[in-house]
């Protein structure tokens, strides 16, 4: 944890105090980061120990704001042992743009992510960011959050914080298509290929919703389309109703 979140920090994507990571010990306890605290300055006596209902076990600290939604994607989700939080700058402008990462653009997102959705917005450290995120968090691997940020889990803190570069990576490369003002997106024979090929080295359970823009006809010919970067994206689980084609949601 203190690595990563020296990782964090040195990319940039966490400024000041921001962002957390946490890592699940066992069924009943996690250790997380704590508030107020650069996570470039963490040692291993600063992280706090809490159970499953938020009490602390361990650790002199004030656990980090944000534990709710780590609670909450563990007792969602038991395949995640590590969740990352942070707001690397290009995916948080998305975020801050009501525009989700849902297009085929680039083939190891699509093997690795499938798709990036944007939850609408809940205040940090509430309940209404909970709730924002809880139709979202079993179908996906990584969410933007509306005017906030990124968060992103996996089955150990590495992977995890792996999913994080990867978002903000896409984010840069999709705001150069947006730049340009037309995207390439894969058709969707390429991405039933990208779907077997995730399923040959990741297995069948780590099957995920994909980009929504396949289901509305990018096909074959892979055509050229305009984007328009001041249209946003609808930020309600409506929206994401068309990923779970190709690559279908998790049963």
């Amino acid at each position: 944890m203190v690595l990563f979140g020296q990782m964090l920090h040195q990319r940039g994507y966490v400024a000041a105090t921001d962002g957390n990571l946490s890592v699940r010990l066992d069924e009943e306890r996690i250790v997380i980061t704590p508030t107020g605290m650069s996570k470039s300055m963490l040692r291993p006596s600063d992280m706090v120990v809490v159970d499953l209902e938020g009490r602390r076990i361990a650790g002199n600290r004030n656990v980090s704001s944000e534990l709710a939604m780590h609670l909450l994607v563990y007792k969602m989700r038991p395949d995640v042992k590590g969740i990352v939080h942070a707001h690397p700058p290009t995916a948080t402008g998305f975020a801050a743009a009501g525009l989700a990462l849902n297009q085929p653009l680039v083939c190891e997102v699509v093997i690795g992510l499938g798709s990036i959705p944007l939850a609408k917005y809940g205040m940090p450290g509430t309940a209404e960011l909970s709730d924002a995120l809880e139709p979202l968090i079993p179908e996906y691997d990584a969410i933007l959050m509306s005017n906030h940020g990124v968060v992103a889990y996996a089955d150990t803190l590495h992977h995890a914080y792996m999913k994080m570069e990867t978002v903000e990576h896409f984010a840069q490369i999709a705001l150069v298509t947006h730049l340009l003002g037309r995207q390439q997106p894969l058709g969707e024979e390429e991405i039933e290929k990208l779907k077997l090929a995730r399923i040959k080295y990741q297995g069948a359970s780590s099957s995920i919703p994909g980009p929504c823009s396949i289901a509305a006809g990018n096909h074959g010919s892979r055509p050229q389309r305009n984007v328009n970067p001041l249209q946003p994206e609808n930020s309600t689980r409506s929206r994401d109703k068309d990923f779970r084609s190709p690559l279908k949601a998790r049963s």
